[in-house]
């Protein structure tokens, strides 16, 4: 499950419990009045033998679709304590809802309870069911999404050089858990695909490696396209552990140096790398990365960082 996924999953969990509308089944009247008879039948053990539990069962499920027999049945039963504990709390939830639907017994039954109306387990599982269920389609639909911008990269693609720098990414990244997108952005931002790109700060090659980058981790042919793809996704890798896959601080350090991030307690407010990341976000727009935390121990700023953004 990816970060944003989880995010949404444990806010949403804080709402699993309410609202009785949420567990509500769709179903055809026919098949609620099925349900209905079937719970009745076990309930008193015509023609079956009988089971109050699975015509409780039967019966919150006819309740749940709104039907007001049921609702009083079910209120009947908690009310007189038949085949289960006795709760007015539990018969004041289902009499409550027929006589919502203008039922006169419920009403006059409702009258009699002298305890606040609580929604009994049957419910409560229903609504917590019916609220997953909702989160688990939110989560794929998010992760459709992040899967859509991730891969916006695709149709920027239309050079003979961007295709053969780009085969090449897809090779190497799975290697280094970058998503092809990513890296497609900083090369784009860095060098514009160019193998022969040199800045005035001596940085060189598609990924634009200075020769200190470079040498930390082992290219020693920066102008060699393989080479130098590698040497940046190293250092991406490095770097999104270093920043436990804050994208936005991993690629202004890759930009200014993880030291000015970490001097300035996050994105440094140079011209340049404030310029660098907006063309990032043309093309990569994620906030998050996964990342490999056993790479390296995380910025001892971190903490700060993150305290400074709340």
């Amino acid at each position: 499950m990816n970060t944003w996924a989880k995010l949404l999953y444990i806010l949403g969990a804080a709402l699993v419990l309410h609202g009785a509308a949420l567990a509500t089944p769709v179903a055809s009247q026919p098949a609620v009045a099925a349900w209905r008879e079937q719970a009745r039948a076990l309930e008193h053990g015509e023609g079956v033998t009988r089971d109050i539990e699975s015509a409780i069962e039967l019966y919150c499920k006819a309740a749940l679709a709104g039907d007001a027999q049921a609702q009083y049945d079910l209120g009947w039963i908690y009310a007189n304590g038949r085949g289960v504990a006795r709760s007015d709390a539990y018969a004041a939830h289902f009499f409550q809802q027929a006589a919502h639907q203008g039922d006169a017994p419920a009403q006059r039954m409702l009258a009699r309870m002298t305890e606040n109306a609580a929604p009994p387990p049957c419910v409560l599982a229903a609504q917590q069911a019916a609220e997953i269920e909702r989160l688990r389609r939110i989560e794929a639909d998010l992760a459709d999404q992040q899967q859509q911008m991730a891969n916006g990269f695709e149709r920027l693609i239309d050079s003979a050089r961007e295709q053969q720098v780009m085969a090449i990414v897809r090779r190497l990244a799975p290697e280094y858990g970058i998503h092809p997108g990513l890296a497609f952005a900083v090369i784009r931002a860095e060098s514009n695909f160019n193998p022969l790109a040199v800045s005035n700060k001596n940085a060189q090659g598609l990924m634009q490696l200075i020769p200190e980058t470079a040498a930390r981790f082992n290219v020693r042919k920066p102008f060699d396209p393989e080479q130098n793809i590698r040497g940046g996704l190293a250092y991406l890798r490095w770097l999104l552990a270093y920043f436990r896959g804050d994208v936005s601080l991993a690629l202004a350090a890759y930009n200014a140096g993880e030291g000015a991030v970490n001097r300035h307690r996050g994105v440094p407010p140079f011209q340049e790398t404030q310029n660098y990341l907006r063309r990032i976000r043309e093309v990569f727009q994620l906030p998050y990365h996964p990342f490999d935390a056993r790479v390296t121990a995380p910025s001892p700023e971190l903490a700060r960082i993150r305290a400074a953004r709340r």
